[in-house]
């Protein structure tokens, strides 16, 4: 489907009974319906066409699952090769060849010195189960209970991964200042408010008064995500690293959404140069597909037989799906593609923002990007920078769908408008995703009862 082919005739889909029994029916718990109530019905790579025979871009590629976009040729043969093929698509944690040639792949990907040395631990489906194995994983390994974890984070929305993220009410770990350029805590930014950062976390560990004891490890995300996309500087990782391996920390990292190419290298750790002693994995591993996994040190690996088990960790199909998707996206040079177009992209944004001032900062790595939206006719004369617009990104993001293009909203204070294309957008597409964003926040800002225009109700 390319951008400028034009959208068939409307199918007789009941699109708009569909929505209105999804509202009645579903949890209201649901989240991305109720900022996009659209009906997919087809899709190919960065296209997905709606029930109502309209057409988007799909800038979100399901929160950075889809590496290589929707329903890509490799994935879908991969997919059929194994239904062809008369294998069991449930086997608990036996051995397959299908699991086999998807271990083999992902090994190949991995930093080499954790890979010449690393054991996988097959989790339940979602990336919040690999966090929660994690952190069972290093506190079994050390005896030690206690936890370090970030401000802005986010690792999923299971009990142990909701205490590690930065919107936790019941605060069981120690929160460590992630470092930031545009709201730095510290007032400082660049390497001055990184190093800062760093200083803070390694006084409060050496403090016999700091009230932290030993933590069985710390977990970060390179590039926050939900946090608003904000890149952790490459000498601030090194720092970490150095820090948890003098004090036998294990170190976690949380390459969910990061990983796969997505930030310019196969694995966002892979811009620092740090081995990490766990990584934590979802999302594109699985070719669109449930799959979850950490990897981790051999020394690390002191479960007992059925210390940590689930039902649907041998999802055969994803697994397919996720060899296909890992081989394609290294064998292709994916990854560095998506660092050429992804600075490409973040310099047009950067000019726009220039004559735009309600765009406070544009940042990001590779294809994870963020434009983060403020109110600069703020009375706030004391802050250093304008305070968020939550109401202006969610009117963008409106204006957004109503062009046919699908962004995502993000940060402290979801005012961050998130671009996670596929990493086979092409330099026509990826022109398409600016013009589209750049006209709707044109419109936004022209037209202020647009912000107070909530939109269909879902």
């Amino acid at each position: 489907m390319a951008v400028t082919e034009p959208a068939p005739p409307a199918q007789p889909v009941a699109h708009e009974g569909i929505l209105r029994r999804q509202s009645l029916r579903e949890s209201a718990a649901r989240t991305y319906a109720r900022s996009l109530p659209i009906v997919p019905v087809r899709a190919r790579g960065l296209t997905i066409e709606g029930a109502d025979g309209r057409r988007y871009l799909d800038c979100l590629s399901g929160a950075g699952t889809l590496a290589l976009g929707h329903n890509h040729p490799v994935v879908l043969e991969a997919i059929k090769k194994v239904l062809a093929s008369g294998a069991p698509l449930h086997v608990l944690d036996l051995a397959t060849p299908v699991k086999d040639a998807f271990t083999t792949e992902l090994f190949a990907t991995l930093p080499r010195p954790l890979a010449d040395d690393a054991r996988i631990q097959f989790c339940g489906p979602a990336g919040t189960d690999a966090v929660e194995a994690a952190l069972k994983l290093v506190r079994t390994a050390t005896g030690r209970s206690g936890l370090l974890a970030f401000t802005g984070a986010y690792h999923g929305m299971t009990a142990g991964a909701l205490d590690a993220s930065g919107g936790a009410a019941d605060v069981r770990v120690t929160r460590l200042p992630y470092p930031q350029n545009y709201r730095c805590p510290f007032g400082a930014g660049g390497e001055r408010g990184a190093e800062l950062a760093a200083r803070w976390t390694e006084n409060l560990l050496d403090d016999p008064k700091g009230g932290v004891p030993a933590p069985a490890g710390m977990i970060l995300e390179p590039v926050q995500g939900e946090g608003g996309v904000i890149p952790a500087p490459d000498g601030w990782l090194r720092r970490m690293r150095e820090i948890t391996a003098s004090r036998s920390i294990p170190l976690i990292a949380d390459e969910v959404q990061t990983g796969v190419g997505r930030t310019g290298a196969f694995w966002a750790v892979e811009h620092s140069g740090i081995v990490p002693d766990v990584m934590v994995l979802s999302k594109a591993i699985g070719g669109s597909l449930p799959l979850a996994v950490i990897v981790y040190r051999a020394d690390l690996d002191v479960w007992q037989p059925g210390a940590h088990a689930g039902t649907f960790r041998g999802n055969q199909l994803a697994m397919a799906a996720g060899a296909a998707t890992l081989s394609f996206v290294r064998e292709n040079r994916l990854a560095e593609r998506a660092a050429t177009l992804g600075a490409r992209m973040l310099g047009q944004l950067q000019g726009l923002a220039a004559a735009h001032r309600c765009i406070g900062d544009v940042r990001g790595r590779g294809l994870m990007i963020g434009v983060e939206l403020v109110n600069p006719d703020s009375d706030d004369t004391q802050a250093d920078v304008p305070p968020a617009d939550p109401v202006l990104a969610a009117a963008v993001q409106r204006e957004c769908l109503r062009r046919g293009l699908i962004v995502e909203l993000g940060g402290r204070h979801c005012a961050v408008v998130r671009l996670l294309p596929p990493l086979t957008l092409t330099d026509e597409q990826a022109q398409a995703v600016l013009d589209r964003f750049a006209d709707s926040l044109e419109a936004a800002v022209s037209a202020p009862h647009l912000r107070h225009d909530t939109g269909p109700s879902q």
